[in-house]
């Protein structure tokens, strides 16, 4: 299978971080950025390391940018770039982009000009923390939406000892129970009618709107 290509533009610490776990992770990795000095520091460890200004069209274009299975534009600070490499990317057929943004405002530019994906990662960073904090029984959570979420949490205490048809957790919690994990043992099969156990940590849909 042919390795994926990415490319990180905006080699600051966050983009440094994403290719060179890329990289790490067996994948061709192009950074770019405009900065020399920060395209020297990891020109050792990427598949290759470009020095421009993605504002100049024709230097970014030339980058053979529809070769890319996606790309992270990774310079919130700098929102006009941000927001022309999203269009570029996405005119030159960039199946995915991910684009960081500096505040709620610029995420939605970025969307509305193409990103795929766009976010403020300090803030969700912030929003996952304050969440795992504020609930002793979470464990860890993915993002599937703005309506979705895929949980993994131990049983409430007074779930212990009942069974999921009894708890009936769907129509009272707008979740549905879709596996459960003890130690290293997984499994997306769980009998609705069997009492849940303390050691049990449950795999769940949240429905963050089902009870509106």
């Amino acid at each position: 299978m042919a390795k994926k290509t990415f490319m990180v533009v905006g080699l600051g610490l966050f983009g440094e971080a994403i290719a060179l776990e890329l990289e790490r992770l067996g994948m061709q990795v192009i950074g770019v950025d405009k900065c020399q000095e920060r395209v020297d520091h990891v020109a050792d460890y990427l598949t290759m390391a470009v020095c421009i200004d993605v504002c100049n069209d024709d230097q970014f274009r030339n980058l053979d940018l529809a070769r890319v299975d996606g790309m992270v534009i990774a310079m919130a600070e700098d929102t006009d770039a941000s927001v022309m490499a999203t269009i570029i990317a996405k005119e030159e057929g960039v199946p995915y982009v991910y684009a960081k943004a500096r505040d709620g405002l610029h995420m939605k530019i970025l969307k509305r000009v193409g990103a795929d994906e766009a976010e403020v990662p300090e803030r969700a960073s912030g929003i996952h923390l304050a969440r795992k904090m504020a609930n002793d029984n979470l464990r860890n959570f993915v993002e599937l939406s703005t309506r979705f979420r895929l949980v993994e949490t131990a049983p409430k205490e007074e779930w212990i000892g009942k069974s999921l048809k009894d708890l009936n957790l769907r129509k009272k919690y707008n979740i549905n129970v879709i596996g459960y994990h003890r130690g290293e043992h997984w499994s997306i099969q769980i009998d609705p009618d069997k009492p849940l156990e303390k050691d049990m940590n449950l795999l769940v849909i949240l429905d963050e709107e089902g009870g509106k």
